[in-house]
């Protein structure tokens, strides 16, 4: 069977008891979607149960997905968003920091910029963990998942102007958060060319 169907011909074909097409279709999205709630909730655990979730409610309610109302990856995406919500729900907090995982970095010349990537990842994860859960969620789909505002706004059921108020104050918060590794920044490579 080629990978080359259509979502939405794959899906057809799923819920027609094709269990390699909805393979085909959870090979495609299973890390996009992963990653999107392990950014929101901030747990491993949490985002895999989150999207398998997804994938689940997917296979046992193919007809919920309408291609007139939104792309498939728009739709999987608001499924996640669903399920992360429950997950807030019933666990009555937003995860714990302990259970981010340092991203990798890329390498740079002195110790120094080692050392300041290190600390800076944290403190930007620590910074889009604690923004309010709507600001978070808008950050995330718009900076990593690079969704755009309309997309983000058919995900979330909201217009487009709540999307970037939300994006605006996520962006505010984090520049005042982070804004003590900006001035860092400077004076390193201000002391670099002297």
């Amino acid at each position: 069977m080629p990978d080359t169907d259509t979502d939405e011909r794959l899906l057809e074909r799923a819920a027609g008891g094709d269990e390699s097409a909805f393979h085909i279709l959870y090979l495609r999205y299973r890390d996009l979607i992963f990653r999107f709630a392990y950014r929101l909730i901030g747990s491993a655990a949490a985002a895999e149960d989150v999207t398998h979730d997804c994938f689940l409610s997917l296979l046992k309610n193919p007809a919920n997905f309408d291609r007139e109302r939104a792309s498939f990856r728009t739709y999987l995406y608001a499924a996640a968003r669903n399920q992360a919500l429950k997950h807030f729900h019933h666990a009555g907090r937003e995860g714990s920091m302990d259970e981010l995982r340092v991203e990798p970095v890329s390498p740079r010349q002195t110790p120094v910029h080692a050392v300041l990537d290190n600390e800076l990842s944290a403190q930007v994860q620590q910074a889009v963990a604690s923004l309010p859960p709507l600001q978070r969620e808008a950050l995330i789909l718009f900076e990593y998942e690079e969704l755009s505002l309309n997309e983000i706004a058919g995900i979330v059921g909201a217009d487009v102007g709540t999307v970037k108020g939300r994006l605006f104050r996520a962006r505010e918060k984090l520049r005042q958060e982070l804004a003590q590794y900006f001035s860092i920044g400077r004076e390193i490579v201000t002391v670099e060319r002297a």
